[in-house]
């Protein structure tokens, strides 16, 4: 069996990401021994390249592989850095004086019931500057691992677009 459309993939791996051309890779994450990480394979769930890389793999498989910033998170983007009045966070702050250190993530909503984190670069009387690119966006990602399982999707898992029992239910 290969990995391939509606099929559940486990697999254990280890991700280091590096940025520019001095490629020093910065440790990010790994999985835990006995707990994959387990997806429905071609649901949109994974970034594309991630995908791209394991499709047509087997189990037992090891993998190593670099995924580009615009097959990933995409690059940072000067749009997507904000700055807000210092008054909508007044309230916050009395209560939690640190919470506008520079490099501290806040969740924060659009207005339209979406959560965005959003990275403190500086402060000011009046205005605070807020990062909204994703934190791994600039950043090219090194994958190394092992396909632990393959399986067929169940019809239901299909149809809700997710994987269920064990691994599952777990975004």
């Amino acid at each position: 069996m290969q990995v391939n459309e509606n099929k559940v993939v486990s697999l254990s791996y280890h991700l280091e990401v590096s940025e520019g051309p001095e490629a020093v890779r910065t440790f990010v994450e790994k999985t835990e021994a006995g707990n994959p990480l387990t997806f429905l394979f071609g649901v949109g769930s994974m970034i594309p390249g991630f995908e791209r890389a394991l499709e047509g793999m087997s189990q037992g498989d090891v993998f190593d592989f670099s995924i580009a910033p615009e097959e990933a998170y995409g690059i940072s983007s000067d749009d997507e850095i904000v700055e807000l009045p210092y008054s909508i966070f007044e309230e916050e702050v009395k209560q939690h004086p640190d919470l506008l250190t520079i490099g501290n993530l806040i969740p924060m909503n659009d207005g339209q019931g979406h959560t965005f984190q959003g990275k403190v670069k500086s402060v000011s009387m009046e205005t605070v500057t807020m990062d909204f690119n994703h934190p791994l966006a600039g950043k090219t990602l090194h994958f190394k691992g092992t396909i632990e399982s393959l399986r067929e999707a169940e019809p239901e898992e299909i149809s809700h677009g997710h994987v269920h029992g064990p691994g599952g239910h777990h975004h």
